[in-house]
């Protein structure tokens, strides 16, 4: 079975990441996205309100992203509640919104240092300061992330794997936002780096990605929203094809990223809708 080979520091593949692109399916994926994103970009309340679009859109995405780590709390009430330190679902949904907010003050230092970047967003999400936080786990150390069941890498290919993303992303290329996207989102899914809070990690890299390149500049379509829609099962159903490393498992991760994006777009129409009606 053919496996494709991404993080290899030799250098197999000058750009590996454009060579997903062309996977089966993933052109039309792309194509998809860039449709979904250019309607609500072209709706007219953006025009006079992006900026409460975009708010919107940050609070649902943390929402979402809260959810697939095991915090499902309804939106009105991560919008009502200030106090996220009661127990460790609040904890949850607190990390999420903290990183939603880091995330757009990171995105100059992500194509120059990605895991200086990685490390700022652990630590925004751990809010605690010791030895384990704002740096990946080292030989023995467990790690806390329940819903992904996956074989946990070591510490010596975590370190491997994560220069070799780091490399890519500094490199630059000609792939497609939403492939680098999906790729930096399922890479650090399936290493776990951290010792905590990497599924949190992984959907504000994502974010990053997907608002550092323009493809969604403004970051109003919420791939993390869609992530919760689709629901955890098929989340992890997708992820165990990224980790196969076959073509067929990878362009179905990437798929599965871009109905994310095409989801947190239709709910962002849905948000510009709605402002619309009570600006009429």
């Amino acid at each position: 079975m053919r496996r494709v080979v991404l993080m290899s520091t030799t250098g197999a593949t000058a750009d590996p990441l454009a060579a997903l692109g062309a996977l089966p399916g993933v052109t039309d994926s792309v194509e998809r996205v860039r449709k979904a994103v250019d309607r609500v970009y072209g709706h007219r309340i953006m025009r006079r309100r992006s900026n409460a679009v975009t708010s919107e859109a940050a609070l649902r995405g943390a929402r979402g992203s809260a959810a697939l780590s095991g915090a499902d709390w309804a939106l009105e009430e991560v919008r009502r509640r200030s106090d996220f330190s009661v127990d460790d679902e609040a904890r949850t949904v607190g990390a999420a919104l903290r990183l939603t907010a880091e995330a757009g003050q990171l995105l100059s230092i992500w194509r120059q240092s990605p895991l200086r970047v990685l490390a700022r967003l652990h630590l925004v999400a751990a809010a605690r300061q010791d030895d384990e936080v704002g740096r990946p786990r080292l030989p023995g150390e467990l790690v806390d992330e329940p819903f992904v069941e996956l074989p946990l890498p070591d510490a010596t290919e975590v370190a491997g794997r994560l220069e070799g993303l780091a490399g890519l992303i500094v490199a630059g290329g000609s792939a497609p936002a939403l492939v680098t996207a999906a790729v930096v989102h399922g890479e650090l899914l399936a290493l776990r780096p951290f010792g905590s809070h990497n599924g949190l990690v992984a959907r504000a890299a994502e974010r990053i990605v997907l608002v550092g390149s323009g493809l969604d500049p403004k970051s109003i379509c919420p791939a993390e929203t869609g992530h919760a829609e689709l629901g955890r099962p098929a989340y992890l159903a997708a992820l165990d094809g990224y980790v196969s490393g076959t073509p067929e498992g990878m362009a179905a991760w990437i798929a599965h990223c871009a109905q994310a994006v095409e989801l947190g777009a239709r709910e962002s129409t849905a948000v510009c809708e709605a402002l619309q009606r009570g600006a009429a």
